[in-house]
Formats: C-alpha cells, structure tokens, sequence
C-alpha cells in the first residue's frame, strides 16, 4: 500500500510502499477514501523535516541538553549514532482518516465490515486503529465532510474547555482549519463569536459565516475593538487557535478579556505571561489536550477501556460523534473550508506549497484498492557471500535500528526479511540495511524456508508466544530480553524447548570485553558482586511499566545484573530478597535493591535505581575476592585493584552486543551448544520473577 511519510534526516516528503497492517486485538482495518490535510500541524513537521541540522537544535533546546548528557557518559560516537537514527526514523502524516471497514479485531462489538468510519488514522491506504478512535458516519455527511471529524474535535474540546454559556462572546484568535470550524461551533452553541486573523481571505471567509472579524493588519487596536464590541466589559473568553512564536498573542488575550474570563489555548505560541495581566482580572488559563479526554492514555487508546459516561460525558471517540453529529444537521458547514481536492498520487501538489499558509484544507483522495499485501519485496538477492546463517527479524524498534542491525551488518548476516506491526519501520530499516522483504505478518518470517535464526526485538508480553511458535517451526531462536513476564509463559517456552534448536536471550552484557576479564580474572573463586543501573526516570504512563505489557522494570531491565551475577559467580541463583524504595508491591517498581544467595555461596546485589543523577555513569559493576577489587564503569573502564598483572582495561562503550551477535551467527552456521546454557536462563527469568513475588510477599524467595 501506499503512505505518505516525512523524512527528518533528508526533508522530503514522501509517498512511500509498505506492507498494509493487519488487525489487531481492539482494533479495526479500514481502506481509506479520503484523508485531510491540516495544514497547520503537518507544516510545522515538514519544515521541521527541511531545517538543517544547526537549525533543528535551535529548535529543540531541551533535546540538545539530552545530547550533550549523553556524550559524556556514553562517549561521542554511541550518542552521534543514537542521533543520525532518531532523525532517521521516518514520520507518517496526517490524522483525519476516513473509509470503510474491511475487518475487525477481536473485542470490537461495535463495527462491522462495511462501515463507513472516520478515524485518526494517518494518510495511508489502509489504517488499523483501534475502536475508541473510530465513530460511525451518518448517511447524509460525505466521506469528504466526515475528514473533518477529528480535526473538528480538536476545536470541540477547546470549547468544552472553556465552558462558553448562551449569549456569551468569545474570541477565536487564529482562523485557519482549527479555529474557523471552532467560530462556527461556538455560533451553533449560542456565543457571539470575534475572529481574528492577519489574513484578508480568512477573514472574509470568517464574515460569511456570520463571525465578527478583526484583520489587524487593516484596522486599530483589536484589544479595543473588542472592548468596544462588548461594552467596554471584555470578552468572557478567549480560545487561542493560532500558531506564532510570539507572546504578544497570549498578552493580548489578557487585555481583552474580561474580569474572571477563560483563556484556553489550542494552539502553539509563546507563553511568556505577565503576572499583572492576570492577576488584576483573576484571568483562568488552561492548554487544551488534542481530541479530549482519553489522549495519550493507553487503558484508553490502546486497550480500548472507555470511560463511563456518568463520570466522563465527553471522551475522543464521543467529541468524534459530536462533530459528525453537528456536520450532519448542518449546524456547521465543513464543505466551505475545503481549498481542493488532490489525488494520493499527486500529492505533491499540497506538500510542495504547504508553506502557503492562504490554503485551508486539501482532501486527498484515495484509488479504489484491491485487499491488502502484507508483505513487499524490496531488494532480491542481496546476501553476504558465504555467511550461512539467514535471520529474519520480528520487531523494528529502537534495538533493532540502533544495535542489532548494525551489528549484524558488521559481521556479514544476511537478513532477509524484517516484520513490524505497522509496516512503516521496518520498511525504512530494510532500505537502510538492504533487506530483501518488509512485512507487518511475523508469521511469514516463521514460515520461511530460507530463514534460520528468528530474532525476536518486540514488546515484552509477546516474547514468549514468539519463542514457543518460532521453537515449533524448527527455528534457531534469538529474543531480547526478557524471556517471559510470568511463570506460566516460561513453562511454556522450557516445553517448547528441546535443545535441537539454540535459543538465546539477549543478555549481551556477560559477552562484554570487560565482563570477560572480570571472569578470567575472578574465575573459580567465592565473590561479592554488585552491580548498580542508574537506569533514568521513565515517565509512568511509558508501556515498559505496564505488568501486562512491559512486565516492569525489573523483570524486563534488571535481569540483565542477574544474568551477570549468575556468570560472573559461575553459579545460578539459590534464593532471591529485594527491597523497594516508597512503592506499592502490586504495581511493579524501578527503585528497588535485590539479594541474591547463589548455590555455590556467593552473594550478589543489584541496584536498580531510577532516581540518579542523568550525569552519573549509566551501569557500574563491583566484584570483591580474595581480597581483590574490580570496578567496571559504564563498560569503558575496569581498574583492578590487588592484582599483580592487571590495573585497567580502557574501551568505547562496548556491552557486549557486537560479540554476542558474532557467536550466535557461528553457532547457528556450525553448530553447538546454545550461548547461554538453557538452565541459566531459566534460572535468571525465575530470579527476575521471584524478585517481585520477594516484594510483594516480603519474604526470601527460594528458586
């Protein structure tokens, strides 16, 4: 199918070839017939997409205080790499999709195939998004009116924000897409509505609508006008559609406001505010959040949990049916707004003038479409001469572009296909990295003959199904960490396994050159280890703490130290204790210190923090025996204290990926035994999982 995406790293914008989605659990399929172009979002990231480097920095200050971080605890070249491909990653366009449903995923009760939908689906053939983002079209509104659905709800929400009672006058500051169709729902709501807006079309546009329209490029003072059209009382409220870097926009709100009125912002501008404005007139101001009620919430989102109506009347999906509901007893007329029509082919033709800011809304329109390929070939016959080991990857994430790929680059594997959820990602991953097919159906790469090893980089709760699944269909087996989240998932990976076949997790610190001199240099005795990750803060609402999905942090980051402890002692977990810092047991924690006894005697520690200093080394290692130290930091120095031959081992950054990755490629084409023995793996998941039975239960917990 066909998509239009926007480059970060080249500029352009363009209409690319990925394999269509499929469904998914709580989701639906949909053939898309018309999408909208919003012209004030999508020309913020096409320009954003076209600045140079210098010009990207400026502006994005916080995120260059990130680089900078980086640099000093990773080093140069790791944090140039991270860079080039976050900048790489390509973005699709758009948000106002519409079309017809083609199939539905399981849990959606509420749609059927054949519906006509409107969604926030990008500009593609085909979407999958899922149910709380999707409402029904009504007969009587077009495909082309029902694109304006869900940019409409974004101006809804500003005025559900705003609360603007009968008879009251507002002010919509900005009258492009957004804020014209919010004038005209606030006229449909009763209010007397004042645009405002440097454009002579749009506010000629704004008057035949029956708006109040202030040009203040053509006359006084609008803060006066305003006064003077209310009385010298001041607007009761004032929504902020308009995109500027400047604050003269919300300083002006202030002044025409009056005493105790509503500012509500929509838009993006400067919020340097003055204290005075507002706290003479005891002036409100709140930023409004896209759709409504719902964004950016996963449980509502993603797992399609809707909030019950009693308590939340107006949610994304219920703002949705309220626009649609307004177009179709004509209460607003979206047709007027549309500035033309453009084939999907032709593109180009609204995105090689988006900088025109004189256009309102172009709608794009889609070719009938045949079913569709979840699968395309991109290049044939690219192979590495001699390498016998033929990968094919399922996930097309951070890991996989910035780690995994490179490295299997470096040693000559040949991938020969790449499987991501949305086609997108892995598409742009096999052009970089010349990989033959791009699919969004895993299983193809399971059911591949010529494909040998599975590497296996997706969400954590899908790990295990993966393994079992690939395991039965005669693979060799790599999956990041961690194996699985529970104990019924690992029982089901420890049947599926048999030995026939390697499996590997991508515990990669223990093939480190600093862990493998830390073990020949400790080999064969009792130890202390302690090993502390300064692992960040990640926001609460991140997958990665979700138990269900992520499992955690423990389980799906700090198994990496157990992992190492286990090697480094020579000796698998005996019993494990952990400890948290002001957390509830039940909801997972990444502030926590785990014990560890191991079965030959020796004791380990990990420190699992999230609450140090970004400064500090991100992992250190301590390793105390027979009256000798070894102190590895961030895997560039280990010093070793009390040894005769041996004082410091000084790299880049190496954890081990690069080697881990050589070593499976040679196992996979030679034969052998797994990297990691199975029964250390099983030892390492029960550990990972007993240290969370150990808090919840506050007891040890035997293995």
């Amino acid at each position: 199918m066909k998509q239009i995406i926007q480059s970060f790293k080249t500029g352009d914008t363009i209409l690319e070839e990925v394999p269509a989605p499929q469904v998914r659990k709580g989701h639906i399929l949909i053939k898309t017939t018309r999408t909208l172009v919003s012209a004030g979002t999508e020309r913020m990231l096409v320009e954003f997409g076209k600045a140079n480097l210098v010009q990207k920095a400026l502006q994005q200050p916080d995120r260059v205080k990130q680089v900078l971080a980086k640099i000093k605890t990773d080093g140069l070249k790791p944090t140039v790499s991270a860079v080039f491909n976050k900048l790489g990653q390509p973005l699709p366009l758009g948000y106002c999709n519409v079309g017809r449903v083609i199939d539905v995923g399981e849990g959606v009760s509420d749609f059927k195939v054949g519906d006509r939908v409107a969604s926030n689906g990008p500009h593609a053939e085909f979407v999958c998004v899922p149910k709380n983002l999707v409402a029904h079209i009504p007969e009587n509104v077009s495909d082309e009116e029902a694109a304006f659905t869900v940019i409409g709800s974004i101006g809804l929400q500003g005025i559900r924000l705003c609360n603007p009672q009968l008879g009251e006058t507002i002010v919509v500051t900005g009258l492009g897409l957004i804020g014209l169709i919010t004038a005209e729902l606030l006229l449909a709501n009763g209010c007397r509505v004042i645009g405002i807006d440097p454009d002579a079309g749009k506010i000629e546009l704004a008057r035949q609508k029956g708006i109040i329209a202030i040009n203040p490029r053509e006359t006084e003072d609008p803060v006066k006008q305003v006064a003077d059209l209310t009385g010298q009382a001041g607007a009761d409220g004032v929504i902020i559609t308009a995109s500027a870097k400047t604050d003269e926009i919300i300083a002006q709100a202030a002044r025409m406001s009056r005493k105790r009125g509503r500012i509500i912002l929509i838009g993006v501008i400067g919020l340097n505010i003055s204290r005075a404005d507002f706290y003479e007139k005891e002036l409100t101001f709140q930023v409004s959040c896209s759709y409504g009620p719902g964004r950016y919430d996963d449980q509502y989102e993603k797992r399609g949990n809707d909030y019950p109506l009693p308590f939340v009347r107006w949610t994304e999906q219920r703002n949705f049916q309220a626009v649609l509901h307004a177009v179709s007893t004509r209460k607003i007329d979206v047709g007027s707004l549309i500035t033309d029509r453009v084939p999907l082919n032709e593109y180009q033709r609204i995105y090689s003038n988006i900088s025109n800011k004189e256009s309102i809304a172009s709608i794009l329109e889609y070719p009938e479409a045949s079913m569709p390929d979840t699968t395309i070939t991109l290049h044939t016959g690219h192979f590495a001469p001699g390498s016998k080991c033929v990968a094919g990857i399922i996930g097309a994430g951070n890991f996989t572009a910035m780690t995994m790929l490179p490295a299997l680059k470096e040693i000559g594997v040949n991938v020969r296909s790449i499987a991501s959820a949305t086609g997108l990602t892995g598409t742009a991953l096999a052009q970089k990295f010349k990989i033959s097919k791009s699919t969004t159906d895993y299983r193809s790469v399971l059911t591949d003959p010529e494909v040998n090893l599975v590497m296996i980089t997706t969400r954590h709760n899908e790990h295990a199904g993966m393994v079992v699944e690939a395991l039965q269909a005669g693979k060799h087996v790599f999956v990041e960490k961690p194996l699985a989240l529970n104990y019924n998932e690992l029982e089901s990976v420890m049947k599926a396994y048999s030995g026939e076949k390697t499996l590997t997790v991508g515990f990669n610190r223990r093939f480190s050159p600093h862990i493998q001199k830390m073990k020949q240099l400790a080999a064969g005795s009792l130890m202390n280890v302690v090993a502390t990750m300064n692992a960040g803060f990640i926001p609460a609402n991140v997958w990665v703490h979700d138990l269900k999905t992520g499992g955690g942090r423990i389980i799906g980051e700090a198994c990496h130290y157990i992992d190492l402890i286990v090697f480094l002692t020579g000796s698998k977990v005996k019993s494990v204790c952990m400890n948290a810092m002001g957390q509830n047991p039940d909801a997972g924690t990444d502030n926590a210190s785990i014990l560890l006894q191991m079965e030959n005697g020796s004791t380990g520690v990990v420190n699992y923090f999230a609450n140090g200093s970004k400064e500090y080394a991100k992992e250190r290692l301590e390793l105390f025996s027979q009256e000798k130290t070894l102190v590895m930091d961030n895997f560039r120095i280990t010093q070793g204290y009390g040894f005769r031959n041996f004082s410091k081992l000084k790299t880049n950054l190496d954890k081990g990926h690069s080697a881990q990755f050589r070593l499976l490629a040679d196992r996979v084409e030679r034969g052998g035994e797994s990297l990691i023995p199975f029964d250390e793996i099983v030892n390492v998941t029960k550990a990972s999982l007993a240290a969370i039975e150990s808090l919840q239960e506050r007891k040890w917990v035997n293995l």
